[in-house]
């Protein structure tokens, strides 16, 4: 059975693809080079990839007919977590790079443009 008009799949749909701004590719690229810093390079490299951002990976490489109801719940994780941390923006914003790798981690670069529109109303001053 199709979830493809289920209207909570399609939301979370809508919202994960208006708040995700980062390409598949663009994320794995970005979370493989953050895996391979000097924590890969113990002896015993685990390429230790944090659980929703590869949950994430596995859903934006889906088509929507194809999601699970495991795949709304991350869609739906992902959204609150970006919301969250754009709602905690520093006072250096994307200069701040632990809080930018923490929303690129998510698939949200906030330094890509219109990315201020999926956060806070005030960012379109800077």
């Amino acid at each position: 059975m199709s979830h493809q008009h289920d209207p909570d799949v399609q939301r979370s749909w809508q919202h994960l693809h208006r708040v995700v701004n980062m390409s598949s590719p663009q994320l794995r690229g970005f979370l493989l080079t953050e895996a391979s810093g000097e924590r890969a390079f113990l002896a015993t490299p685990s390429l230790d990839l944090p659980e929703l951002s590869r949950s994430l990976l596995h859903v934006l490489n889906k088509r929507k007919v194809d999601l699970t109801p495991a795949d709304v719940v991350v869609m739906d994780r992902v959204v609150a977590a970006i919301d969250d941390l754009l709602a905690r923006r520093p006072p250096a914003g994307g200069a701040d790079d632990g809080w930018r790798h923490s929303l690129m981690t998510l698939g949200h670069d906030p330094l890509t443009p219109g990315a201020a529109e999926t956060g806070d109303e005030e960012a379109g001053a800077g």
